[in-house]
């Protein structure tokens, strides 16, 4: 009972990391930029993202724009995309192979079978968390970089933004559902290890 508990837990973790880590992929505001201005048209808040750019005016109106050039981003921009990518893809790889290692399920063949499946779905769990944590931590330190350059205008300097905390919250949420399905495979003990062989003497 304890066991398919955890594997519960670990797959709602899973789930929640899979989610956030989607979100935050489509989410433009990686980095948040505010710039309170005299005009009434003046843009009062800029965010970036890893596919658009959105600006906020005074009058209430949002407007963004797609990044349609690839070659033209930066290269911690391109990885962030492509790592970001990845870590969905494997997350829901990840989601899958841990619903058939369920023991609470009824597809997923033998116990062995799902022994093995969910070994497979936290192995490709913490691959994603670690594919989560690599775009949030070099996108953050190139804004903290740039923010704190003093030869930068203030104009175009940003702070890091909601998606990036997103990010590093959706890494540990993985991380952990995937730890704790190798941990509920590693902790069982087979119950028929010690066989009893009859022993023979001869006078």
């Amino acid at each position: 009972m304890a066991s398919s508990t955890m594997q519960i837990l670990a797959f709602a973790l899973a789930l929640l990391g899979v989610l956030g880590a989607t979100v935050a992929t489509l989410l433009p505001n990686w980095k948040v930029s505010a710039d309170v201005g005299s005009n009434i048209m003046t843009a009062i808040s800029q965010m970036q993202g890893l596919w658009m750019d959105c600006t906020w005016y005074s009058t209430g109106v949002f407007s963004c724009t797609l990044k349609y050039s690839v070659l033209s981003l930066p290269a911690y921009l391109q990885t962030a995309r492509t790592t970001m990518v990845l870590s969905c893809m494997m997350g829901c790889l990840g989601l899958c192979l841990a619903a058939l290692g369920l023991k609470c399920t009824r597809w997923g063949g033998s116990h062995r079978a799902k022994g093995h499946a969910a070994i497979a779905a936290g192995g490709c769990l913490i691959l994603a968390g670690i594919l989560c944590l690599v775009p949030a931590s070099w996108f953050t330190n190139e804004v903290i970089t740039t923010f704190l350059d003093s030869n930068v205008p203030e104009s175009s300097k940003y702070e890091p933004g909601g998606a990036v905390y997103v990010t590093f919250v959706s890494a540990g949420f993985l991380l952990a559902g995937g730890n704790f399905n190798c941990l509920e495979k590693g902790v069982q003990f087979p119950t028929n290890t010690i066989h009893n062989h009859p022993v023979h003497f001869f006078l």
